[in-house]
């Protein structure tokens, strides 16, 4: 078994599509609109869906807003540098949310992002080896 993907409920998904392919570098992978259940699904990821997991992003037609709810998380990238990350990410419009610093309570450097949804990305930076 593997982990094929992570759905998100958008809004705006052109948006969206831009946010994680301009912002944070993923490639769209497939896109297909649904008329008959008026919904339009787009994949995107760092690598082919065979190779990794991927993020769906579902737009249900007409609706602009979701709620995110208190029992999501976040997604999480692995970065080299997390400053230098999230001053790529500001020089492309997207938004920090937490600079690149030490978790609380530990020594993992970590910062935050937020989709245009407002569903965060953790970035965390690769430990030396």
């Amino acid at each position: 078994m593997r982990i094929l993907h992570t759905m998100l409920r958008v809004g705006h998904l052109d948006a969206s599509i831009a946010f994680y392919t301009e912002v944070l570098g993923m490639r769209l992978l497939r896109r297909k609109d649904y008329p008959d259940g008026k919904f339009t699904l787009a994949f995107i990821g760092y690598q082919d869906e065979s190779e990794a997991a991927a993020i769906e992003l579902t737009h249900n037609w007409g609706v602009e807003r979701y709620e995110i709810g208190t029992g999501y998380g976040h997604i999480a990238l692995e970065v080299p540098d997390a400053a230098k990350a999230c001053a790529q990410i500001k020089a492309r419009g997207g938004k920090v949310t937490r600079e690149a610093g030490p978790m609380k309570h530990g020594t993992t450097v970590i910062a935050f992002v937020e989709d245009p949804d407002g569903y965060k990305i953790e970035l965390i930076e690769r430990r030396p080896q």
